[in-house]
């Protein structure tokens, strides 16, 4: 199989926080703005001093390096300044979702027994609840505390590119979430090889994303990618909304938008979000869950903003697969990151035909360590320089990826695999589907048959029946979902994505 060209190459020590932040002030662009928050902007200058500031705190505090450090907070000046003040220490960063309840939290602090915590001045009580519940006794410090000041400088440790720089959290669409341990090197291969030659991030971008920093695809396209060239970031704490980021976007004037396939089906079907300006904006990309060919056509039509789909994994960093400025084929993932190599294969390891499914094997200089505390999932999942997700694809004829799946989505439906999002793309056809999601369901016969939940922008009577029928004209008959369910909207997991299993439980719990 051929390799892809070699290209930048990591050197062999680097830590984030002097690539992605100190190194802008030697450059002379300490005086650039680097984050555009609600009350106010900061400079690259103000971002380094926070930072020093958060990295003394947590050493007089008796963090150490490689400790890991907890971070509870909302996306944010203090998120940000705690996030590089742990890695200027050479401390792992462990970033977690706010929104999770506090026995879910607990659970992360038992697993990553930190060195500190650091907490929004809004959740200090849950942190503190949560810690207690883990008993875990290590300092909390308040990103308001008096103790973090703006007045020292603090120079970032010498770490090796191999060395633990952050936890992310791996789950899929189903299952419990794994701590995959990524690398200073990881996250500066990525942002050369992604951002800075396919998407071509320069100094005069300014960045706006859905997904928050606490996820991977928002942590490197709306903090790492800009400010390893000197633009800036847009940061807000709410719960995004068609509305806000209407507004954000009208107040900001972005030029690079981070989103998902679920805001982008609500923004087309919100009258007003449909009809907004998103003129400033030169591209926009897509990750986290397979976007739709009929959503990417309706988007263009709305907006004419160029929409770049593309595939990562936690396990792999960021994304590996993608289409690319003036190249994207519609429901398609694109073609390989240069120095990434991707392989499909069957349950055997072998290579499938191109047209035909297999799971998606993927190589490149962002690989993980593996995953904490969890020997049997690492061995299965990293297999020498190769990373073995869940995810199902089948290469084109032009040489496009297409993704089919994961493999714990699939159903085997009369005899045949049956890919949910195969139906999820033929029901967003319908003029009535914002949103849907196909899911597994036995019936009383133990058979597995498809169920489509389903968003509506207008219900009426014999609105399920009719989807249930556009799907049998133009699908094959078994693809189609024996049920339609209308929802308001679906249960999501940790990392923000459709939870497939708590809907078939719906279903489940309905007749049982």
């Amino acid at each position: 199989m051929p390799q892809s060209a070699p290209g930048p190459a990591v050197p062999r020590e680097v830590n984030l926080a002097e690539v992605f932040l100190t190194r802008r002030l030697a450059e002379g662009r300490g005086d650039r703005t680097a984050l555009r928050l609600s009350d106010r902007t900061m400079t690259y200058a103000e971002v380094e001093a926070l930072a020093s500031g958060y990295a003394a705190a947590l050493a007089d505090a008796g963090v150490r390096r490689e400790e890991r450090v907890v971070l509870i907070a909302r996306d944010g000046a203090d998120f940000v300044g705690a996030l590089f003040g742990a890695l200027k220490l050479g401390a792992v960063g462990v970033m977690v979702n706010p929104d999770l309840p506090r026995d879910r939290i607990a659970d992360i602090l038992r697993l990553a027994r930190p060195g500190a915590v650091v907490a929004g001045h809004d959740l200090s009580v849950l942190a503190a609840e949560a810690m207690s519940l883990a008993g875990v006794g290590h300092p909390l410090l308040d990103t308001f505390a008096d103790a973090i000041t703006h007045e020292i400088s603090f120079p970032a440790a010498v770490t090796h590119r191999d060395d633990p720089a952050l936890w992310l959290f791996s789950g899929g669409t189903t299952g419990t979430p794994k701590a995959v341990i990524q690398t200073h090197g990881s996250f500066l291969n990525t942002t050369l090889r992604y951002a800075h030659e396919i998407i071509g991030y320069r100094e005069d971008d300014i960045t706006i994303s859905i997904p928050k920093l606490i996820f991977g695809y928002a942590t490197g396209s709306n903090l790492f990618f800009p400010f390893s060239v000197g633009a800036s970031a847009v940061l807000f704490p709410d719960h995004p909304t068609p509305a806000l980021i209407v507004e954000q976007i009208a107040r900001h004037r972005p030029t690079i938008l981070v989103t998902v396939p679920t805001m982008i089906a609500k923004m087309l079907a919100d009258p007003q979000a449909a009809q907004a300006d998103l003129s400033s904006l030169r591209l926009a990309t897509s990750a986290g869950e397979a976007l739709p060919a009929e959503l990417y056509h309706q988007w263009t039509a709305a907006y004419g903003v160029e929409l770049l789909d593309g595939l990562g994994t936690a396990e792999m960093w960021h994304i590996f697969l993608t289409n690319r400025p003036g190249d994207v084929k519609p429901g398609t993932l694109g073609t390989p990151v240069p120095g990434f190599d991707v392989r499909i294969c069957d349950e055997a390891g072998e290579d499938v035909a191109d047209g035909e499914i297999g799971r998606l094997w993927v190589r490149g200089a962002s690989r993980a360590w593996g995953y904490w505390q969890d020997l049997p999932r690492t061995a299965a999942a990293f297999r020498g320089e190769w990373f073995v997700g869940g995810d199902l694809v089948r290469r084109d004829a032009d040489g496009y990826i297409e993704h089919h799946g994961r493999a714990d989505d699939s159903m085997k439906v009369s005899g045949k695999w049956l890919a949910p999002q195969e139906v999820e793309g033929c029901l967003l056809e319908h003029d009535a589907v914002v949103e849907c999601v196909v899911v597994g369901v036995a019936d009383d016969a133990g058979l597995v048959k498809p169920v489509a939940f389903v968003v509506a922008r207008v219900r009426h009577p014999g609105l399920e029946q009719e989807l249930i029928e556009h799907v049998l004209a133009r699908l094959e008959p078994y693809k189609h979902p024996r049920r339609v369910v209308l929802v308001d909207d679906f249960p999501k997991t940790h990392l923000g994505k459709v939870d497939r299993r708590a809907l078939a439980a719906r279903i489940e719990m309905t007749e049982s």
